[in-house]
């Protein structure tokens, strides 16, 4: 049975079959979440893979080998900035939600952690940023009934753990 889980631990510890970059549409190292996994992960490996690549669009994932990380892949998803509400933000990210889940699927993944997509320096309110991360991994499940996955939430953060089960409490499971 699939599950949906919200952990304090650093998405690089994971030993998921895929964990979820919180990149950029370039695909280049950042800070943050996606500045640890490239460390992790090996940066030059991580780097050259990307640039073979060359890209994603806001919205969208693609997949790498997790190199040096105890998951196997790294699911690069691309998540909006926010630019207030009204420039669809909340259909990009569920799609980069969705994306990565796809991406998973294709690979033969049956676990998967997430960080809080784009609710970093991207600035999207981390509450609203709960609440589309949670339908859209909810919808996804509920669509691939025969699909077993584990989904985890990865955090480092006790309030944004907090606000997180708060959200998932309150969503019609």
């Amino acid at each position: 049975m699939s599950s949906i889980s919200i952990k304090k631990i650093s998405i690089t510890e994971l030993a998921t079959d895929a964990v979820v970059n919180a990149a950029n549409s370039r695909l280049a190292g950042g800070s943050g979440v996606c500045g640890a996994i490239f460390r992790e992960a090996g940066w030059a490996k991580m780097e050259k893979a990307c640039d073979e690549i060359g890209g994603c669009p806001t919205g969208k994932a693609v997949i790498t080998p997790g190199f040096d990380l105890p998951a196997k892949f790294v699911i690069h998803a691309v998540g909006p900035i926010w630019r207030g509400g009204n420039s669809n933000e909340a259909e990009l990210l569920y799609g980069a939600y969705e994306n990565s889940l796809k991406r998973a699927i294709e690979n033969d993944c049956h676990s998967i952690a997430f960080p809080l997509i784009s609710a970093g320096i991207y600035g999207y309110p981390k509450r609203q940023a709960w609440e589309v991360a949670l339908r859209s991994c909810r919808d996804f499940i509920n669509s691939h009934p025969d699909y077993e996955i584990d989904i985890i939430f990865a955090v480092i953060d006790d309030g944004i753990l907090a606000l997180g089960e708060e959200v998932k409490e309150k969503l019609d499971w």
